[in-house]
């Protein structure tokens, strides 16, 4: 009898990790929205959903389709480390722009879809801003120009 309960349990548990592990698949190929808040590029508004947590930043944009005109993503560290971004899963080709404590740009790369090329910063940042590829450069933003919004305040 306890033979044929230890079977019953291991194969109801494989069950349920199957279904947990299906679950959590397709959860993580949907894509996620965060709350956002705005941010100042010169006379240009960006709409930028906060990605916060561990977790937020390693979906970041991942599975979206299309993303609205001044639209982005700010990736948030709790400290300033070299960052490195790559694109799995992601299908929009993005400008990540790396930003320092100040607000400054550091500096801006473009991004392949799907591609798992390290793209990184210079130097140690806390924020990272992704954006459709070429809003930046069609804003005129390049390295050393200042953003400004609530994560830049003192």
């Amino acid at each position: 009898m306890t033979c044929i309960n230890h079977r019953l349990l291991r194969l109801l548990a494989g069950f349920c990790l199957a279904a947990l592990a299906a679950t959590t698949s397709l959860a993580q190929d949907a894509p996620q929205r965060l709350r956002s808040i705005p941010l100042q590029a010169g006379m240009h508004v960006i709409e930028a959903e906060l990605a916060l947590t561990p977790e937020q930043r390693q979906i970041g944009l991942m599975h979206r389709r299309d993303m609205p005109l001044n639209h982005g993503m700010l990736f948030v560290f709790e400290s300033p480390q070299v960052q490195c971004f790559w694109m799995k899963n992601t299908l929009l080709p993005l400008s990540i722009a790396f930003i320092g404590d100040d607000g400054a740009v550091v500096n801006i790369t473009d991004m392949k879809p799907l591609d798992e090329t390290s793209h990184c910063s210079q130097k140690p940042v806390r924020f990272v801003l992704e954006m459709n590829q070429g809003w930046f450069a069609k804003k005129g933003i390049k390295a050393g120009f200042k953003l400004s919004g609530a994560p830049w305040q003192r």
